[in-house]
């Protein structure tokens, strides 16, 4: 009977232990993904200004357009283009 005791909360460590790394590790992923989205936003914006620079037109290379870029991709980087010229 110990035994099974034994076994029961060992299983139970275990499960507590996974659940414990899910829950840290999920938010890690999201930054780490956001932390990539972001740095193809910056190359992205780059060359959109590498490209531009021949017609005269070229966006901020900040935190907030990269992320847009990053994280909207082609209509982001659309929406500043846009923005770009409206403004």
């Amino acid at each position: 009977m110990e035994a099974l005791n034994t076994i029961l909360l060992v299983a139970l460590a275990v499960i507590v232990v996974i659940v414990v790394v899910r829950i840290i590790t999920a938010p890690l992923k999201l930054i780490f993904k956001l932390l990539i989205n972001t740095a193809i936003g910056y190359l992205v914006l780059f060359g959109i200004n590498f490209i531009g620079q021949n017609f005269g037109f070229s966006l901020e290379m900040n935190t907030v357009n990269a992320l847009v870029v990053g994280f909207f991709g082609v209509p982001g980087v659309a929406a500043l283009i846009a923005i770009k010229f409206l403004l």
